[in-house]
């Protein structure tokens, strides 16, 4: 009975397999080969027809030869007649044939299995990921002939001897095995395989196999990027791929983030070229939908980047959005897709700072120190309690943010598209719920390809196609000031008096706590709130430190917005077989300013104040075109010889227009009317702002060639040289030639390997690369002297301080900005690469090494001159920095049944060097903070890493004066004369015998010595979780918030382990407001290790099954739970570890950073 059931199956399977074929038998081939090698005639199968081929070389004897010739045969007549010989099957399904070893005749036996006494019966359902059954999967016995094949349900039953291993196997799917012993109902869920080695991976100007790709590039797919949509795409790609470090700037909403391929590679903007379907995009990525990402690939190396030469030096970033072909499997389908998710976000730690009983306490030891009277009472400090706390009152809970996605997408013989329209929306959890810490982004994109025509029996011009892609993002967002130490919100949250409460009282006698009366009277513009409430202001002594909330409230608003266009419009033509010309007209233009107004305030006396209502708004436009036109040629000479020429063109211009003007003194307090033409002010006085415009342009020009060759995919070459000519430069100067060359050596291909290896070594590639790329990053025309427009001046009268009027006639003059300098030329890096790819248990395991070292030469630099010149300082090539790195990456796929399993991680270890700074003394100072008691702390120099911190080492605390009497010079000198016990005790660093600003050194630096992140993935049934880690090491932070120079200010809760008697602490100082001492001086004290370990992202997801779904029209439904920056594992006690500015000398600075939110997401992903 058995036997019969097994051939009713074998009948329908039949039958199902020949009605595939009844429509792919229309289509006609001709052949005409005489030993040629099976890999040859396929290829021209495909050539002939619509189909692809899907087939595993373990299976297919590629090099094996063969002789057939036919004429307009029919496509099946012609594959039975070249595959049925040779023990080999196939399948015509969605556009490919699938080509597969042909199963050993297995058989049940009934007779058999019941003289068996050792037999157990194992039944089930064989399925793939989505729960569709699979028909006709293999179940068998390995090394027997007992085996069986799933049904049109996917069902099977099966007997074998106990103790036995069962495979389940299907052409395109991952075998799996289990172990039987007893009888069971067994599920089977199989996973496409991915062929790793075939993937095709996005180059300069074309695609290329993983398997013969020479030089570092690194991939992202939509897959990976599949987690909780964020503002902008570089956060999805945060510890993903090694050597690229991604720092975000702050937790403000919309922030950029800092993006460093392989280090700083010089002491201009290190930020990478961002290219986008083929058009560099200037102002970053922000405009981006994450959602509409289909790839990303990261040019590390000078090999890859080099067809791009110009402002390649820092690396490229490809980046190729959806299409209809990459979404929609088959011809004639079409998907609609929408995402959603909700979440609501909270700050992920507080700073600990004093309470008001601890604030006063300390203030007290402050005065008693400098021989003062204490500033609290007893009685006072008994009654304080914890009083304000000013974070509470600051942090926006549960600040919302969320995200929409809606996409359409189809594919059909002629047209593909993908269409998608995407809206995201956040509040800070800073000022978020006051409108000051907001963004919105609206994004449309629309991606369509078009089959003009396609004759191949033509031997020329037979294939034209066409396309467009197009993205559109329009911008909205507000923001308040972050990571700095001048009075930001933040800032005085940790700083501002915990004993005063947000509103001011009706009455005080308090002399911290103004009360009501006493503010209006001194201060008519004091901040109040929506119902009238006057807010608390601070005593003397806070200087910029204001009440935060009140400057949530204030009367203020600076609105940025921006919309961005970013198309390619292109066209290819085959024009001989193995030739092809593709153009393209690429632009990018952007639109973008900030309008805002200001009406009179009060929150602070020093700089926080306005006594006069002012309104402004500025437009920029840019606008880049891009003409390029590339001739791509491919042959395969003898089966063996692989030969690609591509040869290109392209032409460049951005132009650039500002607009902006500014007024005071507007009608009335409604911010609805605060427009420019609103203001009144007296403009004989001049107390204008006036307007102000401007006009840039700049162009570039390239040509560029590249040659892959590859030996049977065994040996590979690859040469590249591009020649740029930018208006940056003089004359002269104008045009440079970027060249590259890589090798690659796939060793397992070797003839005497190929069968001589142990199995489970998968392949293992051996890469080398050298290039040069460029860099033009600098302001346009500095080879020449621009003039400078508002050098007026008044003859026969003058400028009146006292009336403020000016008498006289006035000349509009100009002058030179700057010093000319025609011999300055292109910014060039030099790199060298070596790595190697190994591939492990059928590319379960892979891993990747990388060594690099780049130098930079001839760095563009402002060239130092006296003061006395009068005029800005000419700019040369004047310096040279050096990185060097090593780069790892691994990773391990497993399927034990229904549990599937993923794990990737990635870890780069960075060293830089300055090589040569444009200076003679070969140091710079770049950040000095004078008003705040520190001096100079950030500084480069030459041989030293580049930035560092800045300042003097320390050697603990004086415990007693005979230690601060006895740390004398060779002269008996005191090196601290101002010094007490408790004070810091400063190393004379340079042994000159005084403690000054020459003994300043190196004491630590942001930039990190590792980088890594950590990707888990797992699915059961139908539930899926996914976890990423990102973290660094051997980087340092400066706490900006251990400032000493406002005595009244707010303290971190360490400040309690401070000195306060022989033996209480040797590292914080004692409590002083004068501060003789200057303990608070820029010193190894504010230096704080930086490293962390952050779990990222946590998503927990279930998909619902699709005979509850297809009831209701749904193909798909995914449900999911996620969170952001749910754990992070530091020794830093700040708000935020990971910390970047604007400005790369400023990295690791904290002056009260905008932390990242802690995120709880709901979500779901729909498919129809």
């Amino acid at each position: 009975m058995r036997r019969i059931l097994y051939k009713k199956r074998t009948v329908i399977l039949l039958f199902l397999l020949a009605f595939s074929f009844s429509v792919s038998s229309a289509q006609k081939v001709s052949l005409d080969f005489h030993r040629k090698s099976l890999k040859t005639v396929l290829e021209s199968i495909t050539e002939q027809t619509d189909y692809t081929l899907a087939y595993s070389k373990e299976v297919v004897n590629l090099n094996e030869r063969v002789t057939i010739r036919v004429t307009d045969a029919e496509l099946t007549q012609v594959l039975d007649e070249l595959l049925l010989p040779r023990n080999i099957g196939y399948e015509i399904k969605d556009n490919k044939i699938y080509i597969f070893e042909l199963p050993v005749k297995m058989e049940v036996a009934e007779n058999r299995q019941s003289q068996q006494q050792d037999q157990v019966q194992i039944r089930g359902k064989v399925t793939d990921v989505n729960g569709e059954p699979i028909i006709g999967a293999n179940i068998f016995v390995p090394g027997t002939t007992i085996g069986t094949i799933s049904d049109i349900d996917g069902n099977y039953v099966l007997s074998v001897p106990k103790g036995s291993v069962v495979r389940f196997s299907y052409l395109g799917y991952i075998d799996q095995e289990f172990t039987i012993t007893e009888p069971t109902t067994l599920n089977v869920r199989m996973e496409e395989e991915v062929k790793v080695l075939d993937e095709l991976v996005v180059i300069g100007y074309g695609l290329q196999k993983k398997s013969v790709v020479t030089a570092a590039i690194s991939r992202v797919t939509a897959e990976e990027l599949d987690v909780p949509r964020p503002s902008r795409i570089e956060d999805v790609l945060k510890g993903k791929v090694s050597g690229v470090q991604i720092t975000q700037s702050s937790g403000h909403p919309g922030a950029e983030s800092k993006v460093r391929i392989r280090g700083i590679g010089t002491v201009n903007n290190s930020d990478p070229l961002y290219i986008v379907d083929g058009m560099p995009v200037d102002g970053g990525i922000n405009y981006l939908n994450p959602v509409d990402i289909q790839s990303v690939e990261i040019l590390k190396d000078a090999a890859s980047a080099a067809i791009y030469g110009a402002r390649a030096a820092n690396g490229v970033i490809l980046i190729t959005t959806k299409t209809g072909e990459g979404i929609v499997k088959g011809v004639g389908k079409h998907v609609i897709n929408y995402d959603f998710n909700y979440g609501w976000q909270n700050p992920w730690k507080k700073k600990s700072v004093l309470n008001a009983l601890e604030y006063m306490v300390i203030m007290n030891e402050a005065q008693i120190n400098d021989g003062n009277l204490p500033r609290y009472t007893k009685e006072q400090i008994t009654k304080a309690g914890k009083g304000t706390d000013w974070q509470d009152e600051t942090f926006n809970y549960d600040a919302p943010v969320q995200a929409h996605q809606l996409s359409l997408s189809g594919n059909s013989e002629k047209i593909s598209y993908f269409l998608s329209l995407g809206y995201y929306d956040q509040d800070g959890i800073v000022g978020g719920n006051y409108g000051k810490s907001n963004y919105e982004r609206w994004s449309l994109r629309t991606n369509s390809t078009y089959n003009v025509f396609e004759d191949k029996e033509r031997s020329v011009f037979n294939k034209l196609r066409v396309g467009v892609n197009v993205g559109y993002s329009r911008d909205n967002s507000t923001g308040i000031e972050t990571n700095s130490e001048y009075g930001s919100v933040l800032g005085s949250a940790l700083a501002f008096n915990p004993r005063i409460p947000v509103y001011a009282p009706e009455t005080s006698d308090d002399p911290d706590i103004q009360p009501i009366s006493a503010i209006l009277a001194a201060h008519p513009y004091a901040v109040t709130d929506k119902k009238g409430r006057v807010f608390s202001i601070p005593p003397a002594g806070f200087q910029e430190i204001a009440n935060p909330v009140a400057m949530l409230n204030q009367p203020r608003s600076d609105r940025w917005n921006s919309d961005k266009f970013v198309g390619t419009f292109w066209g290819e033509v085959d024009i001989l077989p193995g030739l092809k010309f593709k153009s393209s007209y690429g632009f990018d233009l952007a639109f973008w300013g900030d309008d805002g107004y200001e009406f009179p305030y009060f929150l602070a006396t020093q700089g926080k104040y306005v006594n006069q209502s002012s309104v402004w708004s500025q437009m920029n436009r840019g606008f880049k075109w891009q003409v390029e036109n590339v001739f791509t040629y491919n042959k395969i000479f003898s089966d063996i010889h692989n030969l690609t020429f591509v040869l290109g063109q392209s032409a460049q211009k951005y132009t650039y227009r500002q607009l902006g003007g500014s007024d005071y003194d507007l009608l009335g307090t409604d911010p609805k009317l605060a427009t420019i033409n609103a203001a009144t002010a007296d403009r004989d006085k001049e107390r204008i702002y006036g307007g102000t415009g401007g006009f840039d342009f700049t162009s570039l020009a390239s040509y560029f060639g590249r040659v892959d060759y590859n030996y049977a995919e065994r040996y590979m070459l690859q040469a590249t040289v591009r020649r740029d000519g930018s208006s940056r430069f003089g004359p002269n100067n104008k045009w440079a030639i970027f060249p590259a060359v890589s090798v690659g050596w796939n060793v397992l291909n070797e003839p005497f390997l190929i069968d001589n290896h142990p199995d489970w070594i998968e392949a293992l590639k051996l890469r080398f690369s050298w290039g040069k790329n460029g860099n033009e990053n600098i302001g346009n025309f500095r080879y020449t002297s621009l003039m400078d427009g508002g050098q007026n001046y008044y003859f026969g009268g003058g400028y009146s301080v006292a009336t403020g009027t000016k008498t006289g006639t006035m000349q509009y003059g100009t002058s030179p900005s700057a010093l000319p300098n025609p011999s300055v030329k292109w910014e060039a890096s030099e790199q060298t690469n070596l790595g190697f790819d190994a591939y492990f248990l059928r590319t379960a395991l892979t891993f990747s090494f990388d060594y690099f070292k780049k130098k930079t030469n001839g760095m563009l630099m402002d060239q130092p001159i006296p003061s006395y010149v009068g005029q800005g300082a000419p700019i040369g090539n004047v310096g040279n920095m050096e990185n060097w790195g090593l780069e790892f990456e691994v990773g391990w796929k497993q399927v034990v049944g229904d549990f599937r399993y993923n794990i990737s991680a990635n870890a780069s270890y960075l060293r830089n060097k300055l090589i040569k700074l444009g200076t003679a003394s070969g140091e710079a100072i770049y950040e000095t903070a004078g008003a705040s008691g520190l001096g100079s702390f950030i500084k480069g120099q030459n041989g030293e890493v580049w930035p560092f911190f800045y300042g003097y080492k320390t050697d603990g605390i004086f415990q007693n004066q005979a230690e601060v009497d006895a740390y004398v010079n060779s002269k008996g000198q005191k090196y601290q004369p101002k010094a007490q016990p408790g004070d810091v005790r400063f190393v004379d660093f340079n042994g000159d015998g005084v403690v000054d600003d020459n003994d300043k050194t190196k004491i630590g630096k942001g930039m990190p010595d590792w980088t890594f992140g950590l990707s888990l993935g797992a699915e059961w049934k139908k539930f899926d979780l996914n976890l990423f880690f990102q973290g660094t090491a051997g980087n340092d932070m400066f706490d900006f918030s251990m400032r000493g120079d406002i005595p009244a200010m707010n303290r971190p809760s360490w400040i309690l382990q401070r000195w306060h008697g022989e033996g209480t602490s040797n590292k914080i100082p004692r409590m002083s407001s004068a501060d003789p001492n200057g303990n608070w001086r820029s010193s190894d004290l504010y230096i704080k290790n930086g490293s962390f370990l952050r779990l990222k992202t946590a998503q927990l997801g279930y998909t619902l099954p699709a005979m509850w779904t297809k009831k209701i029209a749904i193909q798909q439904l995914r449900i999911y739970i996620s969170a952001e920056n749910l754990l992070t594992f530091t020794g830093y006690d700040g708000f935020d570890p990971e910390v970047a500015t604007g400005d790369y000398t400023r990295i690791g600075v904290d002056r009260g950073v905008y932390p990242q939110s802690r995120t709880l997401y709901l979500g779901a992903n729909i498919s129809f």
